[in-house]
């Protein structure tokens, strides 16, 4: 959302002055809501190439690429928004299952608890279809988020087994993030999570990110290095949570 623009006083002492600091005013007031105004009710559409999906640090996709994509609803009014994302996946079949796609469905509020300081709560569902694991892969989280300025400090908690880890129900993931414009279009990202995976304190880690994201207009291009310090998710030897960089391609229409 723009911040509102700042309000001018001005002070003529000639007529003619001030009549046309008005006219030029009044062309501005003319614009300013035609560029900046918001519908009630927003629709969104997303896609995106990766080079690796990597969720809390750990790739989904075994280290290989992932095309994802998603749609979202949003009434600008109340802050209540629903959405959709799906991307392809390996992890699954890699756990003795089926499947390569997930699909997220969630829904939620966000506004402002104070000025400048934001709220955002929600519930979020991780759809693995024909998953065949047992307990199944698919899992509900609870999420609250709190933002300042670029800032944001975020909780989930899982109502179900987490990714289908046995016994695993109220795991929960705590991070922290934060996004700076450096340069015109070039943002710094920044993001540390820690998951902790109820009764199974071996499948627990800490995930880091430094990345950058330019937006080109076309499309934003991001770049960043990830890394979880586990040892736990691995697939024929190969750490899925190493140390990589990750490129991204994505486009919000």
């Amino acid at each position: 959302m723009k911040n509102p623009g700042k309000n001018f006083t001005l002070i003529a002492a000639l007529t003619l002055a001030f009549a046309s600091m008005s006219a030029s005013l009044a062309h501005a007031e003319e614009a300013t809501p035609a560029a900046e105004a918001k519908p009630d009710n927003e629709v969104t559409f997303n896609a995106a190439i990766v080079s690796d999906y990597r969720y809390r640090g750990v790739s989904q996709t075994r280290l290989k690429p992932a095309l994802q994509g998603g749609a979202d609803y949003t009434n600008n009014p109340t802050g209540f928004y629903a959405g959709t994302w799906l991307s392809t996946i390996k992890w699954t079949k890699d756990a003795g299952g089926s499947g390569d796609v997930e699909w997220d469905l969630y829904a939620g509020k966000r506004g402002e608890i104070v000025k400048d300081v934001s709220y955002d709560v929600g519930g979020l569902y991780y759809f693995y279809p024909s998953n065949g694991l047992h307990p199944s892969a698919n899992t509900f989280e609870l999420y609250g988020q709190i933002g300042y300025g670029p800032f944001t400090v975020k909780y989930s908690q899982s109502t179900t087994n987490l990714f289908g880890t046995a016994n695993s129900k109220n795991s929960g993931y705590l991070d922290g993030s934060a996004n700076f414009d450096i340069s015109e279009g070039l943002v710094l990202n920044l993001h540390v999570g820690h998951q902790n995976v109820k009764n199974a304190g071996a499948a627990s880690y800490t995930d880091y990110k430094v990345g950058v994201t330019k937006d080109f207009g076309v499309a934003s291009v991001a770049l960043a290095a990830v890394y979880a310090d586990s040892d736990f998710y691995t697939f024929n030897g190969k750490n899925l949570s190493k140390k990589a960089l990750v490129l991204s391609v994505s486009k919000t229409f």
